[in-house]
């Protein structure tokens, strides 16, 4: 089953918010407009606006508070993957040119900048003052996990702890917080919000680690960039922590480190399959596991309801995704 089948009953407040997330992007100025839309136009699976909208529907579901929540968490991702791309040079995003590499860095940082300046915007239309700083929160811990991840690269000094907490500031923090965002808009109850959020945080654990696996078991077109590329760019993941447990493959990873930027990904095949074979993804996948079942129990203190068994849905989806 395709994920999207998943919250289908969404579907029309998803189309109402696409639209609206373009929108929102416009700008009178072609180029800034142009870069704006291409990663937007390029897809995505919107899975923060889908978590903004189940979270509402256990309180009371406006569209027009939801849509603003909504709007505003999508562009933040938004704008974070255009930063990303700059920062990892990367030349696809989603199977498409990068912004960076159609235009260039200066551009593509603008039009990051431009886009976090437009979700901030969007918000104002939510008068909740919990809700901005929330938001200004997050925003602040994602930005502490990119400056960890850079300084962080080709450093093989580091364990489950930092790589955890890396994570937890890129990824699952922001999807924390478009479930309780979600909640606070609809005005859910406190204990009914702080499930939600807790859901939100271990499913983005959890999502976060099979992103990191799979970019060792996908193949280039599954995943729309070629595979391998986080060890290319020097971030150590969760497979590659569990591989470096032997002090052989330590060595030897650290070796090819020593050649920084001049790292190849012919250089990096032997090390590659030796992850894929040493047992290093089947452990990583167990500690998703334990993460999805957090989420399961945190939903299990939330009331009955079409969101809630939506909600179990795309946790289940998560765990057995591969692409």
């Amino acid at each position: 089953m395709k994920l999207a089948m998943i919250y289908s009953f969404l579907k029309q407040d998803l189309t109402t918010i696409e639209s609206a997330v373009n929108e929102t992007i416009q700008s009178d100025n072609p180029v800034l407009r142009e870069a704006s839309s291409q990663l937007l136009q390029a897809g995505g699976k919107r899975i923060r606006p889908v978590f903004v909208l189940l979270a509402g529907k256990f309180g009371n579901y406006d569209i027009e508070k939801m849509k603003a929540v909504a709007v505003s968490l999508e562009l933040i991702h938004t704008a974070s993957l255009v930063h990303d791309d700059v920062i990892d040079e990367a030349e696809l995003r989603r199977g498409e040119p990068t912004i960076k590499s159609r235009w260039d860095n200066r551009i593509a940082m603008y039009t990051g900048d431009y886009i976090f300046a437009r979700s901030l915007e969007n918000l104002s239309a939510l008068e909740n003052p919990r809700a901005h700083q929330i938001l200004a929160k997050t925003m602040v811990e994602l930005c502490l996990g990119e400056i960890e991840q850079i300084r962080d690269k080709y450093n093989s000094k580091q364990n489950l702890r930092t790589y955890l907490r890396r994570i937890k500031r890129k990824t699952a923090l922001l999807i924390a917080a478009s479930c309780r965002l979600g909640a606070i808009a609809a005005d859910v109850k406190q204990e009914e919000e702080t499930a939600l959020y807790q859901y939100g945080y271990y499913v983005g654990m959890s999502y976060q680690i099979i992103d990191d696996v799979l970019d060792f078991t996908a193949s280039e077109q599954e995943l729309g960039k070629p595979a391998g590329s986080d060890l290319l760019q020097g971030n150590i993941t969760l497979p590659v922590l569990y591989s470096m447990e032997d002090e052989g493959f330590r060595q030897q990873l650290e070796e090819l480190f020593a050649k920084g930027e001049d790292l190849n990904a012919e250089d990096l095949q032997p090390v590659i399959q030796q992850i894929k074979a040493n047992g290093s993804i089947e452990k990583s996948l167990e500690v998703s596991d334990r993460y999805l079942a957090k989420a399961y129990n945190s939903l299990s203190k939330l009331p009955a309801n079409r969101a809630k068994q939506t909600l179990k849905g795309i946790a289940k989806y998560i765990g057995k995704r591969r692409a």
